[in-house]
């Protein structure tokens, strides 16, 4: 079965930390980039983070950027996602898919282009 299990998700402290994993099973992750996305109650996903297929290049959302930091380990088939300085609004559902159109995205690149949803994972944000 092909599809990623995302995990890690908790109740954390404002300004807390969070690591969050997702391992790929059924396909091989080094071959496509790799994306984070996060849905909060009423409000539509929104991507915030992503990864070449190496590692090498990655992008974020500005609402993310110098808190978060996307990483993959192609041998284990896994992608992190390590959450620092949070914020009660980083509060949602986390999820992670693979671009299966590119090696390398951008926060340009349209959601339709990614496949393999995961389940999610709840992180809530306590002021």
């Amino acid at each position: 079965q092909v599809q990623f299990v995302e995990s890690g998700g908790d109740v954390v402290q404002s300004g807390g930390s969070l690591r969050l994993s997702c391992v790929a099973s059924g396909f091989f992750l080094q071959y496509y980039a790799v994306g984070w996305f996060r849905q909060a109650p009423g409000k539509e996903r929104e991507g915030i983070a992503c990864s070449s297929s190496s590692g090498g290049d990655t992008d974020y959302a500005d609402s993310v950027k110098g808190r978060f930091t996307i990483s993959r380990d192609n041998a284990k088939n896994t992608v992190y996602l390590q959450m620092d300085s949070l914020k009660p609004e980083d509060t949602a559902v986390y999820y992670c898919a693979a671009n299966l159109l590119r090696t390398r995205a951008t926060m340009a690149s349209p959601q339709h282009e990614y496949s393999y949803w995961g389940q999610g994972t709840q992180v809530t944000v306590a002021s």
